[in-house]
C-alpha cells in the first residue's frame, strides 16, 4: 500500500533531499583533478574553440588560483600540467604561462568571496547568441538553475586583457551565477568545481535551445514563481556533484589521462 500519495509536495521534497544526502556520494578527486576533468567534459561537449577560454580554481593561498597554461587545448590539459599563478598572473607552480586573459578573474575571484572556481569559454550557440545582442532566455525546467541567475554584459569592452575588462566583467556579473557577454562568450562561476562545470554545460544548452525557439517562433516566458522554485531544487550541492561524477564517467572512457 502507498504511503506518500497523500503528501504535499513540500513533504516530498523534504524526503528526496534527505535521500539525496544519504545516497549520493561526494567526490574525492583533488581540485587539481576536477580542473583537469572540468576541462576535458567541457572539451567533449563543444566548449572547445581553439586556445580561447580560461578555466581556474582558487589555489591553496589567499591570492592564487589554478589555472591551464597557455598553448594546451582542453583536451590537453591534466592535473600534472596546470599552473598555479598569482594576482599578477605569476607562475608559483608549473611551466609555462598562464593566459593573459586570466586577469579578469582575479577581479571576479576578488569582488565574489563565495566563487571558487571560474569557467571562461567560447562554446558555439553561446557565442552565435551573443553576437545578437540578446540576454539569455531561461524558459525550460532543466535550464531553470540559471533562472534569474545570468546576467549579461551587452556591449564588448574588448579582448579581457586589461584590468578596465576585469573590472567591467566582475561589476556586470554582480551577484549572479553566469553572464553572457556579448560578442564575445560565457562565464560561469561557482562555489565548487563541480557547480561551474554545470552551469558552464547549461548556458550553452540553454543558447542552443533560445536559437532553436527563436528560430520557430517567439520564447515564451515561464512563470517566475515556478522558475525560482525550480531553481532552488537543482541548485543543490548534491546534485552537482552527481552530474559532474556523471560527465567525468564519460569524460574518461577517452580521457584516463587527464588524471595523470
Amino acid at each position: 500500500m502507498a504511503k506518500t500519495l497523500t503528501h504535499s509536495k513540500e513533504q516530498l521534497v523534504r524526503q528526496a533531499l534527505t535521500q539525496m544526502q544519504g545516497s549520493l556520494a561526494d567526490n574525492t578527486w583533488s581540485v587539481r583533478e576536477k580542473l583537469a576533468l572540468t576541462c576535458r567534459i567541457l572539451f567533449e561537449h563543444g566548449h572547445d574553440s581553439g586556445l580561447a577560454g580560461q578555466i581556474s580554481a582558487r589555489g591553496p593561498q589567499p591570492g592564487t588560483f589554478y589555472t591551464q597554461q597557455l598553448g594546451l587545448g582542453f583536451d590537453e590539459i591534466c592535473a600534472s600540467n596546470l599552473l598555479l599563478v598569482n594576482e599578477d598572473l605569476e607562475v608559483l607552480e608549473g611551466q609555462g604561462m598562464p593566459n593573459p586573459a586570466n586577469r579578469f578573474h582575479s577581479w571576479v575571484y576578488r569582488a565574489r568571496p563565495d566563487v571558487n572556481c571560474i569557467i571562461h569559454t567560447h562554446p558555439t550557440h553561446v557565442a552565435a547568441l551573443s553576437m545578437l545582442e540578446v540576454p539569455l532566455q531561461v524558459s525550460h525546467m532543466d535550464l531553470c538553475p540559471l533562472y534569474e541567475d545570468c546576467a549579461f554584459l551587452a556591449a564588448w569592452p574588448g579582448v579581457p586583457v586589461g584590468n578596465e575588462e576585469g573590472e567591467i566583467i566582475s561589476q556586470a556579473l554582480g551577484d549572479k551565477r553566469a553572464i553572457l557577454l556579448s560578442h564575445h562568450g560565457q562565464l560561469s562561476t561557482g562555489t565548487s568545481v563541480e557547480q561551474a562545470c554545470v552551469y558552464a554545460q547549461l548556458i550553452e544548452r540553454a543558447a542552443r535551445l533560445q536559437l532553436l525557439a527563436m528560430s520557430a517562433g517567439t520564447v515564451k516566458p515561464i512563470s517566475p514563481e515556478l522558475g525560482r522554485e525550480a531553481h532552488d531544487w537543482i541548485d543543490r550541492p548534491k546534485r552537482h556533484a552527481a552530474a559532474f561524477a556523471y560527465y567525468a564517467r564519460q569524460s574518461l572512457r577517452g580521457h584516463a589521462d587527464c588524471l595523470n
